[in-house]
């Protein structure tokens, strides 16, 4: 099945009235969960994802969104994962990366939607200043609100599996 069509018939795509993570309002929500949470759909994703893997040597993904994408491509491809932390932690060791991370390692970043591309930009800044390079990111569903300008800027090209013009 074609990814658009399984993300629409699990219920991803939500019209009404939402408030984005970013505090913007929308008629719309992808909820990637409901796809992530599908182990069928979750296969799919990966599968797909793995696709655009050009000799990354870890992927990484933020917390919480992007953890069980990461793990996905990760156990379809055979490449370690990192899970990029959103803040500091008070407690354990503190690190913002948990995984195995040399430095110069060439690391794909993966996310469930992204917006603007801001949570994407913070997660590279993360991983480059643990010494990673960072020049490709892989989404489930972009918005196409600007996260593509705003990542190529930081010098990371944007890979959508899906863009939501493809499923309204």
């Amino acid at each position: 099945m074609v990814l658009k069509e399984s993300l629409k018939e699990c219920g991803a795509l939500k019209i009404g009235e939402f408030t984005l993570s970013s505090g913007k309002k929308s008629n719309y929500y992808v909820d990637i969960k409901k796809a992530s949470t599908n182990p069928k759909i979750l296969k799919e994703i990966a599968e797909c994802m793995a696709k655009h893997l050009e000799g990354e040597e870890k992927i990484a993904g933020m917390e919480l969104g992007a953890v069980p994408l990461a793990v996905a491509l990760s156990l379809e491809t055979n490449i370690p994962y990192l899970i990029i932390r959103k803040g500091e932690r008070k407690h354990g060791t503190g690190k913002l990366v948990e995984g195995k991370m040399e430095k110069g390692d060439r690391i794909l970043l993966v996310e469930d939607v992204t917006t603007s591309g801001s949570s994407l930009i913070k997660a590279a800044e993360i991983i480059r200043q643990e010494g990673g390079s960072v020049k490709r990111a892989l989404v489930v569903v972009d918005r196409e609100e600007g996260a593509s300008e705003l990542l190529k800027d930081e010098g990371i090209e944007l890979l959508p599996l899906v863009r939501v013009s493809e499923m309204m």
